[in-house]
């Protein structure tokens, strides 16, 4: 029976059991909500800590690591091209348009300013809209910095789920690393240095030339618009390949600069009308065009050389694909220019020229061996025969017609014909090295390696060596001015007989144009070119004299010590030529040739600086005297002109002083001149890859034909340019009086100096 006392005592009991209750719900409930932050919260601190997955280090965020392209800059700072896995330079947030920050920020982080790596709102909005309400059209959540944290330390590819969650919580914390430690400028602009916009150009400075020709800093709001609008899908959206997306695209990121107020409607109507192509510059970058191609593609070599020899900080070689090295050159970007216009301008006639007179007749005549070789160097021979392919295989495909495109002076053209009359179609073209220099520093201004780096690869400034012909005969007057020889000192023109070691039979050179006769000063004997003469002067001193004169002006090659190389028969480059003629216009003294001032690493740290040799070859009066000497070579000669007097007539009509000489090689090979202004020392040779093809005549092969001209029509540009500031003086006299006398006019005696009443035949 219940009585009254027990009354309460139910009372307590179940006030009792709904407090425990109400407790174990409060303590759920928490545990419910805590939980997973606290969960959250270690997961974050392990993934801080490494435990998923090693973090970039606080010097990795200082120094992200990415390809960087190593520049080549020429000396008036044109970017002559760039040596790349990933064609991308980075460009400093002052260097960016405006244009290009606004667009960035409107179209993927427009709170960019607002939060510390990781948009809040963002994440809440991809929560709702994207995942519960699938609306693919709501945008993703991550930030600026977010997608510069993926794009510095990208993720692994086919990863799991899990893993994919990890690296998405890796990036977070690595984004809020960042805003730590750069400024919100500095994560803008290494943003858009690591970004791809398709064409092989990453980063915005690689993305603001290739599409627009253009610095970053000179993008207009379209243009910022169509290149933000890339960043989506780079091909999808090229303006190249897909000009109706892009347009399309471009307009949705005007759309939300118009939305975000950075443009007005005015200027958004008049900014969706203009055509995609209409400021578009397309030029993607390519290593077989471009400027300097011949000099850049030798310097390639050369600095894999350099990076062998010098190592970075963490003790490893620098990498001219990947370290963004800056390259200063000597090159002068307008010369350049004018260099390559000139062989252009001259080439296509000449090259008429070389098919008239081999018309209907192979111009290698009997050599065979000269296809055969050819063909043996290609790459479709080297890939058959390391197959297995049989030599009847072999023949079959070089003589099957397959399609293909080939080089013209009118253009590239695709056509059918057999890889074996590519080869001979082919071995028709004229080649040409043509170099330019500053005789005082020794700074290369322009080089131009052959006709189109694309189709003919080999280098014919330095790597080509090539009979050098009549100028090489300076180096013998050389030696004979600084013997005390004067440049009215006459010698007979007749032919001189040297005796040979047995079983040789004697050796007696002969004149070009077969005349023989009456004494000649020697500056006419050089300007007309004369066999003889020269012939004479290495008689009365020995072959290796005048080998050391040439080696002591800068002359590397070996030379063989025989007679014969008065008349030209060496092998030297138009590199080694141009540096040792530079002693000329240099008071007599050799300064090496040199196409680097300085290399820098990607933060503008000098790393190297490059200053030329030099030495004293040969006297101040000896090489007035042989500029003199060489001045007859461009000048009427009383009787008889120079060689070089073309350069004196249209279309070239030059006024200014200009000693030179000309050169040409047996059967017409090879054509050579060589000029020398106070300011420049220029070069040009122009032949066929083999000798056995050339010029059927003096007439249309001689230097004075086929290189001449091309040195004119350069000379003519530079002088015409007066922002190159290259004078038209005459060459400075040597302080001290000269101990010869080079006025022949004041020779009274008819026997001694120069007798112009000679009846010499020429």
């Amino acid at each position: 029976m219940t009585t009254d006392e027990n009354i309460p005592e139910n009372n307590t009991t179940k006030k009792k059991g709904k407090s425990k209750k109400k407790n174990r719900f409060y303590l759920y409930f928490w545990l419910i909500i805590l939980f997973p932050i606290f969960f959250l919260g270690l997961y974050i601190t392990l993934i801080g800590a490494g435990v998923f997955g090693n973090l970039p280090s606080f010097e990795e965020l200082e120094n992200p690591k990415s390809n960087l392209a190593s520049e080549v800059l020429s000396s008036d700072l044109v970017t002559l091209g760039k040596y790349y896995y990933q064609n991308r330079s980075n460009a400093h947030y002052q260097e960016l348009s405006p244009n290009i920050i606004n667009a960035l920020k409107a179209t993927e982080d427009i709170r960019f300013e607002e939060h510390s790596g990781i948009d809040i709102r963002g994440l809440i909005r991809v929560l709702f809209r994207t995942v519960l309400l699938h609306e693919r059209s709501s945008g993703g959540g991550s930030t600026i910095t977010q997608q510069l944290a993926k794009n510095l330390f990208p993720r692994e590819e086919h990863i799991s789920k899990f893993r994919t969650i990890n690296r998405k919580m890796m990036e977070w914390i690595i984004a809020v690393r960042l805003e730590k430690n750069y400024t919100k400028e500095e994560i803008l602009a290494m943003y858009l240095n690591t970004v791809e916009f398709g064409s092989n150009a990453y980063g915005i400075k690689s993305a603001a030339k290739t599409f627009y020709g253009k610095a970053t800093d000179s993008l207009r709001i379209e243009e910022a618009a169509m290149l933000v609008g890339l960043l989506k899908a780079p091909t999808s959206f090229s303006p190249v390949s897909h000009p109706k997306h892009a347009l399309e695209r471009r307009n949705v990121v005007l759309n939300q600069l118009y939305k975000y107020d950075f443009i007005n409607r005015h200027q958004y109507d008049s900014l969706t009308k203009i055509p995609i192509n209409k400021t578009l510059k397309y030029q993607a970058d390519d290593q077989n065009a471009g400027m300097a191609p011949y000099f850049r593609e030798f310097l390639r070599g050369e600095l894999a050389k350099w990076c062998k020899d010098h190592k970075k900080a963490d003790g490893t070689n620098y990498n001219i694909y990947r370290d963004g090295l800056k390259i200063y050159t000597t090159i002068n970007s307008k010369m350049q220019r004018y260099a390559e216009e000139a062989v252009a301008e001259h080439f296509p006639q000449l090259q008429k020229t070389f098919y008239a007179q081999w018309k209907g007749k192979d111009p290698w005549g009997p050599f065979k061996e000269v296809l055969t070789s050819a063909m043996k160097r290609t790459d479709r021979y080297h890939e058959m025969k390391t197959a297995g392919a049989s030599k009847e295989e072999i023949d079959k495909a070089f003589n099957t017609k397959v399609p293909m495109t080939v080089f013209s002076w009118k253009g590239e053209r695709d056509t059918v014909m057999t890889p074996m009359d590519s080869i001979k179609y082919y071995k028709y073209f004229l080649e040409t090295g043509f170099m330019s220099m500053e005789p005082q520093t020794g700074f290369i201004r322009a080089w131009v390696g052959g006709i189109n780096y694309k189709h003919f690869k080999y280098d014919h400034v330095k790597e080509g060596k090539r009979q050098v012909g009549s100028t090489f005969k300076p180096f013998i007057y050389t030696l004979a001015m600084q013997e005390g020889y004067s440049p009215c000192f006459k010698v007979p023109n007749v032919r001189v007989t040297f005796d040979m070691p047995p079983p040789q039979p004697p050796w007696s050179p002969q004149n070009a144009d077969g005349k023989y006769g009456g004494m000649l000063t020697l500056t006419e004997a050089l300007a007309q070119s004369v066999n003889c003469v020269s012939a004479y002067l290495m008689k009365q001193f020995n072959p290796q004299a005048v080998v050391n004169m040439a080696h002591n002006m800068g002359i590397s090659s070996d030379i063989d010590t025989v007679p014969s190389i008065c008349l030209g028969t060496p092998d030297l480059s138009v590199f080694e030529m141009i540096g040792a003629y530079g002693t000329f216009a240099n008071k007599g003294v050799w300064t090496e040739p040199i196409y680097i001032t300085r290399i820098e690493d990607k933060n503008g740290t000098v790393l190297q600086d490059f200053v030329p040799k030099r030495k004293e070859a040969i006297s101040e009066e000896t090489a007035y005297l042989m500029l003199d000497l060489m001045k007859g070579v461009t000048q009427g000669s009383y009787k008889t002109a120079g060689t070089g007097i073309a350069l004196r007539m249209p279309p070239f009509s030059l006024t200014a002083p200009i000693a030179g000489k000309t050169g040409t090689t047996q059967n017409y090979s090879d054509g050579w001149f060589m000029g020398i202004t106070p300011e420049l020392v220029s070069g040009c040779w122009v032949g066929c890859d083999d000798r056995s093809v050339h010029f059927r005549s003096l007439a249309t092969g001689q230097g004075a034909v086929v290189a001449l001209p091309i040195w004119g029509l350069y000379m003519k540009k530079v002088y015409a340019d007066k922002s190159l500031h290259i004078s038209q003086k005459d060459f400075e006299k040597p302080e001290n009086k000269l101990s010869v006398e080079i006025d022949c006019n004041k020779y009274k005696n008819p026997n001694e100096g120069n007798n112009f009443n000679s009846d010499v035949d020429r």
